[in-house]
């Protein structure tokens, strides 16, 4: 991108894409030669160049690193060169969740999904791809505002065309990017400022007078325009109340952190609102304990009990607190902004009044802070469409301690606040909920009710993370210790349902069936049968039917949760799990056809509802491709399999259970599509990472392993398939037991090795033994009891004897006849059962 000079006739359009960037400052002023050099580093370096604000390391300056005016002149940068930019994007970044949050909220500017469609961390990671790709905008600017240590945004800081500008009052940046060092205004820009803020005309002598005695720091500067163009002052009457003010904060000894030229500048704006509207201070007081964010104005809009008397007074009376709001305005203690409908304290000033506070005042304004927040109608956090109201409002969380209250409804707030961050994938949900469960530890104890909730959403987190041993563990110890503390049974089997998925994740599947069994008739028992959470409690046990081979049952029980769900109008989410568990469960019992045309329709809904980067949304594709593959659809399925596993590897990485789950049922398709080789490297690195999520005897990873060996045959490595199906078969059957569909699956690709290496007879009895066990398991009809039919058919001819032959024979013909009733003559298994070649049978792991 080219740099724009003063000669150059400049885009007249304004940026495609607009975003976050605070109000200009009309009254701004110089910094010329400063916005100057600012843009010449940006142009005139590589692209992606990332230019830094700082104030300038003095050792005198070093306690007035704020109001030197680096966001305002970041923002007149904005304003002035935008139209050179087709996006432009203001990032606050003092909280490190605020940044994904902000480049989350940029993504559907991108063409990408929302947050609310995918999550934060995945909306976010998405949009700086995006911005690095360039794609669809090469000419960006991103500004993060107020960052502190270069370590704390590095890995969100896009490499691309774009440009990067950064504030912030840590001189580290300077060792690490181009930096631009801001000092406090010269003389000149503090009398021309002067003369721009003060309506009426100020003379020069007396605004050099009033800049010198303000150090020309420009928030300063700002307070004391503020308070003479409301009021009016003379200099002389300004300056010497400004002395006196001086004098009485050298005289205490504080404040030693901010610069004295603008302590006392504010002390006298607010002594001279406070004479002239009182409330108005109540007013700055209680936004001094939110954050330095954009406080949303319904937040004062509520009629709550138990606030402090003058807060509740000015609350009940729009006139007064639209009055309090104005007044704070004009004398430039806080800034509204009309359009977002927000109110925004600067951080220096926060501190300030927080400062002139004693402590049971800073009680008070906290508490009320708190009631502020949680009488906020945020609606349920794991609807995505009440994700916005909870993102609005998370900068404010940590700035006001609300880790540090006690209040039952403060700590309900902060748990749903934790929800909110688990549904909507935010990388910040973790840290969040561990900060609340480390304070709550130490004020309440370790067994107190809202630590034990705290750790269930840790659990809920940790899962989604892929930790699964740290989820039983911590699990467990949870429950022990909410039965111990008598915790209601409503309370009590949120944490009892999950379990279940603990017993799967460690390869427990008759554990994990034996404790979601009483899960349903405790559910049963405390909501009745038609409770959305009872019906998730089936949706689970439908899960431990089909890991148990129980088909049939696992597809009766899933329509009853599906069905029972839908009735129940439960949220888009939910319920795409619920149809597309059901989808799987048609598909194990061997309807291939329905359950393509159900993984379809849930697809469809899926797509328009949570949109095509959901965790459940690509969980559905997987299993659709899986469904189509089934069927015969290898060109579709490839195409699908193949986009999933690439969404997962971007949003997960490599290693994390569902990756390695798509990874598998890839490897799967690129066999059945002629891609033996390609599916056989994919399947050896999956199988080598399948251990460190789930251990080395989990039956997931036993039978990936049969297909790793299952791709050494087709690779034509028949003896090693062979050496590795028996050792899986062993491991299989002291896990399962031999009637189980994992320990059959591997049995009858083993007997397909026997063959292929001349081993007939071994092949035939290993077939014979495989065949028996299916028919009892999954039926007849089953297209695993066909495939096992097929092959042995085939291998009794080899055997050439004539009882083989009849043998052989009398199961073919049976076997076409099952094979037209199941899945038509022209199903690719049926053809190559015509065709006298071997079928396989492979596996596609399910989710926990």
């Amino acid at each position: 991108m080219t740099g724009t000079q003063p000669s150059e006739v400049r885009r007249s359009t304004a940026p495609e894409v607009w975003g976050k960037v605070p109000p200009r400052n009309k009254n701004f002023t110089g910094r010329e030669e400063l916005l100057e050099k600012l843009r010449s580093g940006m142009t005139a370096g590589t692209a992606g160049q990332v230019t830094v604000v700082l104030p300038q390391v003095l050792p005198h300056a070093l306690h007035g690193l704020g109001g030197v005016g680096k966001t305002q002149m970041a923002v007149e940068y904005a304003y002035r060169y935008g139209n050179e930019y087709d996006l432009v994007w203001w990032i606050s970044a003092d909280q490190r969740v605020l940044i994904r949050s902000s480049l989350a909220a940029l993504a559907p500017h991108l063409d990408l999904p929302s947050a609310a469609a995918i999550g934060v961390e995945d909306a976010a990671n998405a949009a700086l791809d995006a911005l690095r790709r360039g794609k669809p905008y090469d000419r960006w600017l991103l500004i993060f505002d107020n960052a502190d240590e270069p370590e704390g945004i590095r890995d969100v800081i896009p490499d691309g065309p774009g440009h990067v500008l950064i504030t912030s009052r840590n001189h580290r940046w300077q060792d690490v990017v181009e930096a631009v060092p801001v000092d406090v205004f010269t003389r000149a820009e503090s009398i021309a400022f002067l003369n721009k803020r003060v309506r009426k005309a100020i003379a020069p002598e007396d605004a050099d007078r009033l800049a010198e005695q303000l150090g020309d720091l420009p928030l300063a500067l700002e307070q004391a325009g503020a308070l003479q163009a409301e009021t009016g002052m003379p200099v002389d009457e300004y300056i010497q109340l400004l002395n006196e003010h001086t004098n009485q904060l050298l005289d205490e000894g504080k404040p030693t952190e901010y610069p004295i030229s603008m302590t006392a500048a504010w002390n006298l704006s607010v002594s001279r609102l406070s004479e002239r509207r009182p409330e108005a201070i109540d007013l700055l007081r209680c936004c001094a304990f939110f954050g330095p964010e954009p406080i949303p104005r319904d937040v004062f809009s509520q009629r709550i009990s138990g606030l402090s008397p003058q807060l509740s007074e000015l609350l009940a009376n729009p006139i007064k607190l639209s009055r309090s709001v104005g007044e704070l305005g004009r004398f430039a203690l806080a800034r509204i902004d009309p359009s977002s409908r927000t109110i925004q304290v600067h951080r220096l000033i926060q501190a300030l009044v927080r400062d002139e506070l004693e402590p049971e005042e800073r009680a008070r304004h906290l508490a009320d802070v708190h009631r502020l927040l949680t009488g906020l109608q945020l609606g349920n956090p794991e609807e995505s469409v009440n994700w916005g109201r909870y993102s609005g409002i998370l900068g404010h969380v940590v700035p006001s301690r609300v880790q540090e209250s006690r209040d039952v409804k403060v700590r309900d707030f902060a748990l749903d606040l934790a929800r909110y961050l688990y549904m909507s994938s935010d990388g910040f949900a973790q840290e969040f909920v561990n900060l609340f469960i480390h304070q709550w530890e130490r004020d309440s104890g370790p067994d107190d009710p809202h630590v034990l909730r705290a750790y269930r959403e840790q659990g809920n987190i940790l899962r989604q993370l892929g930790k699964y041993n740290e989820v039983y563990e911590l699990n467990q110890k949870t429950l022990g210790k909410m039965r111990q503390a008598g915790t209601p049974d409503d309370e009590l089997l949120l944490l009892v349902n999950s379990i279940g998925g603990d017993l799967r994740a460690r390869g427990d599947f008759a554990a994990a069936l034996k404790h979601d069994e009483d899960s349903v008739r405790r559910h049963e028992a405390a909501f009745g049968p038609d409770d959305p959470r009872t019906f998730r409690a089936k949706n689970n046990l439908a899960l431990d039917y089909s890991l148990t081979s129980r088909f049939q049952q696992s597809r009766e029980l899933h329509e009853t949760a599906f069905i029972g769900l839908q009735d129940a109008q439960a949220g888009a989410a939910t319920v795409l799990v619920h149809w597309n568990a059901l989808a799987r469960a048609v598909r194990l019992t061997g309807d291939y056809a329905e359950a393509c045309d159900l993984g379809e329709e849930a697809l469809a809904y899926g797509l328009e509802y949570l949109g095509g980067e959901h965790p459940v949304y690509l969980l559905t594709a997987k299993d659709l491709s899986i469904a189509w593959r089934r069927l015969g659809e290898l060109g579709r399925a490839l195409e699908m399999c193949t986009d999933v596993h690439g969404r997962y590897v971007r949003r997960y990485g490599l290693d994390h259970p569902d990756t390695l789950a798509a990874a598998m049922s890839l490897s799967n398709v690129q066999r059945n599509n002629g891609q033996e080789h390609e599916g056989l490297e994919l399947a050896a690195d999956t199988v080598k990472r399948y251990p460190r999520i789930y251990g080395a005897d989990h039956p997931y990873y036993l039978a990936c392993t049969g297909n790793l060996a299952l791709l050494y045959r087709t690779c034509q490595e028949p003896a090693k398939a062979c050496e590795l199906n028996r050792e899986t078969l062993e491991k299989i059957e002291r896990r399962l037991g031999r009637n189980h569909h994992y320990y059959l699956t591997v049995a009858t690709n083993l007997a397909s090795d026997l063959a292929a290496l001349g081993q007939y007879d071994a092949a035939v009895e290993r077939g014979r033994d495989t065949y028996r066990r299916l028919k009892e398991l999954v039926g007849q009809n089953h297209p695993m009891t066909l495939a096992c039919a097929a092959n042995l058919s085939v291998d009794l001819k080899h055997l050439g004897t004539s009882d083989a032959i009849e043998e052989a024979a009398s199961l073919r013909e049976d076997t076409l006849a099952r094979y037209a009733q199941k899945l038509t003559l022209e199903h690719p298994d049926a053809l190559a059962f015509l065709e006298e070649r071997h079928l396989d049978l492979d596996f596609d792991p399910p989710p926990i």
